[in-house]
């Protein structure tokens, strides 16, 4: 499979040189990125990925906080199907009445994206592995109020940081599971001492094939102490070496 970078982790070059960064991610070997926050750059992104020959099947967004017809829009034209809300504050995973909620909210804005022929996700990070919800992990007893249309992609080292097996979890979540974060290290919540695929704690390859129903592996860095480019081409490297496939 092609893997995706999730474009976070060069949010700093993005932000001094964007054409130039994106032409650094086609060279390296990426044929996909995903955006965040990507309805103020959507025009300069969209120019940068067509000259690199660069696709974007997913994109990050917040969707319960900003404009949900503009964030559509600009996924439309840069071609995302996927938007993923990337982000709910841990205070609101811990009582059922909030997680409700959530699901309500994300459950109408997947009906909104539906007008634009654009799919909705959501991509966790360690709380809502860490709180437990009428005795079941927070992100299991979210996923079950979920619409069938939406999807989860799951950041599998924040499964772990949360204390949760990941290849468990991806079993458990099942066919829900479309997009996977691929990233490694000592399973902290130290983001700096991220490293690439393989070199830390995360069983990758295992992991990748627990998703059953994987479209998109998306390796990422919330940060990282060496050099950003020759850590995403060393997980990239890794992944392609290992013939690792959903």
């Amino acid at each position: 499979m092609d893997y995706s970078l999730q474009l976070y982790t060069l949010r700093r070059p993005l932000e001094e040189d964007l054409p130039g960064t994106i032409r650094r991610v086609a060279d390296i070997g990426f044929t996909q990125v995903e955006p965040y926050n990507f309805v103020a750059t959507a025009k300069e992104l969209g120019s940068a990925l067509k000259e690199n020959g660069l696709t974007a099947p997913s994109g990050h967004a917040p969707l319960l906080s900003q404009d949900q017809d503009e964030i559509f829009a600009a996924a439309r034209d840069l071609g995302i199907t996927t938007v993923i809300d990337p982000f709910i504050p841990a205070d609101r995973w811990q009582t059922a009445e909030d997680i409700r909620a959530t699901a309500e909210k994300l459950n109408e804005a997947a009906k909104k994206g539906a007008e634009y022929g654009i799919r909705v996700g959501y991509h966790n990070h360690q709380w809502e592995l860490e709180s437990l919800v009428e005795g079941r992990i927070a992100l299991e007893y979210f996923a079950d109020l979920l619409d069938p249309e939406l999807v989860l992609e799951v950041d599998t080292y924040w499964v772990a940081v949360g204390g949760q097996d990941p290849v468990d979890i991806l079993a458990r979540l099942g066919d829900r599971v479309k997009l996977i974060h691929i990233k490694d290290g000592p399973l902290t919540t130290d983001t700096k001492a991220q490293q690439p695929a393989g070199k830390g704690k995360v069983q990758v390859l295992d992991v990748i094939a627990a998703a059953k129903a994987l479209e998109v592996g998306v390796v990422e860095f919330d940060d990282y102490e060496g050099d950003i480019f020759q850590g995403i081409a060393e997980s990239l490297a890794f992944l392609n070496s290992a013939g690792a496939s959903a």
